[in-house]
């Protein structure tokens, strides 16, 4: 797969270049790529990449807040640095304009009509576009659309 074979370029260049972060931020990636694909027993796709790419941005995330709390500026430095690398592999995330044109086009295309088809709509959308947009601007923007509509 392409996302592979660029993580593994970047790995050989950050060996060559002596990065010792970056390799360790690369190889937990390609482990955690290795892992998924085990556990699913075949080839990710590019939106199952993407996810655990996300999943890995999640969990740095939640630990800078956690180091910040515990007031340890050297662990919080050291996971920003390792998060700026993995935003390299994120996907472009859609603009808004985009985003509400899908939201649309499968409100239509399930017929949906009210609040009671919100599950069925975030379903496909979130299945369609889960890692190129926010969950929760998703899902606010599906419970607009949905409640500006009216019964015909």
């Amino acid at each position: 797969m392409a996302y592979k074979d660029e993580i593994s370029e970047s790995l050989k260049r950050a060996l060559k270049e002596k990065d010792a972060l970056r390799v360790s931020v690369l190889r937990m990636l390609l482990s955690a790529l290795g892992y998924k694909e085990v556990e699913k027993r075949k080839p990710l796709t590019q939106q199952e990449f993407y996810g655990v790419v996300k999943t890995m941005m999640k969990q740095h995330a939640e630990s800078i807040e956690s180091f910040k709390k515990g007031q340890r500026q050297d662990l919080v430095e050291k996971e920003e640095n390792e998060l700026q690398i993995l935003k390299e592999f994120e996907p472009a995330q859609m603009c808004e304009e985009e985003v509400a044109q899908e939201v649309d086009n499968v409100i239509e295309t399930l017929g949906a009509r009210d609040q009671k088809d919100m599950g069925r709509v975030m379903k496909v959308l979130m299945e369609k576009l889960a890692s190129r947009v926010d969950g929760k601007v998703l899902s606010q923007m599906v419970r607009n659309r949905l409640s500006s509509q009216r019964p015909s």
